[in-house]
């Protein structure tokens, strides 16, 4: 049986910066879950930062809080160890969080702490896209479950 990278988040874990988590109603998740196929991963837990930890975002190929701390190095740790469990469990698919500096797959925030978004993808999603990876958000569980039957 195929195996599935998720983002802790989705599966109701209370990972996300502000302590909290965004849990996905998906009866497509739930099935997985039932399989057993969901390899649950936090890039930003694996990469050392705690919960909750303040606000990050992409800016300029960095990843800065609205502090203005630098915690890019954090973010390529975990984005590395997400590579390392995708690998591990022979996963070729992932359903990570929009809109994240890690998951995001389509966009990101726009790096002004001010609520915008833009057309991006987080690094974690871009490294595990380099090697071979296809990496879908939260309103594509279909797709991705459609790509694990072909």
């Amino acid at each position: 049986m195929e195996r599935v990278l998720v983002s802790s988040c989705l599966l109701g874990r209370p990972v996300r910066y502000d302590g909290r988590a965004k849990t996905s109603p998906s009866d497509v998740l739930a099935r997985w879950l039932a399989e057993g196929r969901v390899v649950p991963f936090c890039p930003e837990l694996a990469g050392g930062l705690g919960v909750p930890r303040p606000p990050a975002e992409l800016r300029g190929g960095r990843v800065v809080t609205e502090h203005g701390d630098d915690v890019t190095d954090a973010f390529l740790r975990g984005a590395r160890l997400a590579l390392a469990a995708a690998r591990e469990n022979r996963v070729r698919v992932a359903v990570l969080k929009e809109g994240s500096p890690s998951c995001g797959s389509g966009r990101i925030a726009d790096g002004t702490f001010g609520g915008g978004k833009i057309p991006g993808a987080g690094l974690t999603t871009e490294l595990l896209r380099a090697e071979g990876i296809t990496v879908f958000n939260e309103d594509q569980f279909a797709e991705a479950d459609a790509l694990l039957r072909d």
